[in-house]
């Protein structure tokens, strides 16, 4: 009976069970792969998109000027090194047209002068260079000029170097602090390019050119203008600190004696004027990260362009002051103080978030995978029900051919239990007791076949030989 029991339980789980759990193993592998290249695929996909390489748009201008160069150094810099910020300058006509494109969202960058209008939805990143107002009046051959202070310039005519109107407006401002009035004055403005050859035939009463110490164009400009036997006279403004308190703009500052020439010394000895400043802004709305992997990459190769071009060496961090006259941009302020948020503390509530929305939907499926295999689960209990109620009618069926057909129909209701468990509609545990059921209808089943076909024998009153159980 045990032998029989025995291989009725192996006739059931090789085909059934095992297969099954074969299957499910198999499944759950591929499941369990397939998880990990999903992960793996999000995090190359994350990690492509923070650290892909982004090129900024940023506006500089005039064409040829030190600024335009400064920023084709820095771009060329950052392709070198395959940085992660890559620059792509836009050529304006000058600080004005570069912080309007800024404001007009045609570029990312800009470098804005801070006397123009700058835009309201931008924030500094760096400070590139101070600017500073040179005035002066050209020697006349043998005899000095007259005029010895900005307020002689009344009535005079004064050529401005360079063709951006905040230069007007910056003499505009010189000139009415200094008590003349800017409508008794005659402006002529010359282009940067080709300056020497400008003004070496112009015969005005005084030139002013607005740039930093090292310029070439301002010390061009000083030469061109300067007469043999003569030296010119550089004015300075008694006005600069008053000027600079008043606008948020200007700040006040000294021109070295032999700044522009070194023998003879121009200036014979220290001016004082006013300075305006240059620098990198960005639009508020470009991440913070990127303004910050920018500040990053522009100090880092400050030192890389030195030596092209010197007045890289005058980049320096903007004020992170709240009540700074060009506010810094989040990005910039947060590199500058520190402050920078690592990768985990800006993406760690993501990361957390994702995963309970996860386990969230992994229960929600669960759920409704239970909730899809319901009717399943409710089919194999009626067949379960089935196979018992034909355990019991085969103890008492009367026909071979009955008999059969309930064999049959276990088989059919074995398939389907099968499927039900592939399925993961009924457990382990089900599967169990469904073997020891049908177990239990075999059994039945060959013992009434037995004494069913022993019926002659038993009524000659014959002693049946015992039954021998059929898998």
């Amino acid at each position: 009976m045990a032998k029989d029991n025995l291989l009725a339980r192996q006739a059931l789980q090789p085909q059934g069970v095992s297969s099954a759990r074969s299957r499910r193993r198999l499944r759950g592998v591929l499941m369990a792969i397939a998880a990990v290249l999903a992960f793996f695929a999000v995090v190359g996909g994350i990690t492509y998109y923070v650290l892909r390489p982004v090129t900024l748009r940023i506006a500089v201008g005039p064409q040829n000027s030190d600024d335009v160069k400064v920023i084709q150094g820095l771009s060329q810099a950052f392709a070198r090194v395959h940085a992660r910020i890559r620059l792509r300058p836009v050529i304006t006509e000058g600080a004005a047209e570069s912080a309007a494109d800024l404001a007009n969202g045609k570029t990312d960058l800009a470098i804005v002068r801070a006397d123009v209008d700058l835009p309201k939805n931008a924030g500094a990143i760096a400070f590139l260079r101070k600017n500073f107002a040179v005035i002066w009046v050209p020697g006349g051959g043998s005899k000095k000029s007259k005029i010895t202070s900005i307020k002689q310039l009344a009535g005079k005519t004064i050529g401005v170097v360079g063709r951006t109107k905040a230069n007007i407006n910056l003499l505009n401002v010189i000139l009415d602090q200094s008590g003349v009035s800017p409508d008794t004055v005659t402006v002529t403005q010359f282009a940067t390019v080709g300056i020497s050859e400008a003004l070496r035939g112009a015969k005005l009463d005084a030139y002013m050119a607005v740039g930093p110490l090292n310029s070439r164009i301002t010390a061009e400009a000083i030469a061109a203008t300067s007469r043999a036997g003569a030296e010119p006279r550089f004015l300075s403004l008694d006005t600069a600190d008053a000027i600079a308190q008043k606008f948020a703009a200007y700040d006040s500052g000294e021109i070295p004696a032999g700044t522009f020439n070194a023998s003879p010394p121009r200036p014979d000895d220290t001016v004082t004027t006013i300075t305006v400043g240059h620098h990198f802004m960005a639009r508020r709305s470009l991440s913070d990260t990127t303004v910050a992997a920018f500040a990053r990459q522009l100090f880092a190769a400050r030192q890389a362009v030195i030596t092209e071009f010197p007045q890289s060496a005058k980049i320096e961090t903007p004020d992170t002051d709240k009540d700074a006259a060009i506010p810094a941009h989040p990005g910039a302020a947060a590199f500058v103080d520190g402050e920078e948020k690592s990768f985990l503390d800006k993406y760690s509530d993501y990361m957390w978030g994702s995963i309970m929305l996860l386990s969230v939907m992994g229960s929600v499926g669960a759920w409704f995978g239970g909730y899809l295999r319901k009717d399943e689960r409710v089919t194999n209990s009626g067949l379960r029900e089935r196979l018992l109620e034909m355990l019991t009618a085969a103890r008492t069926s009367h026909s071979l051919e009955e008999l059969d057909a309930m064999q049959a129909e276990a088989d059919t209701i074995m398939r389907e239990t099968l499927h039900c468990f592939e399925d993961g509609a009924i457990e382990e545990g089900s599967l169990t007791a469904f073997s020891i059921a049908l177990e239990q209808f075999h059994n039945a089943v060959a013992d009434r076949k037995m004494f069913l076909i022993n019926l002659p024998e038993l009524a000659r009153g014959q002693r049946p030989p015992p039954p021998m159980h059929v898998a």
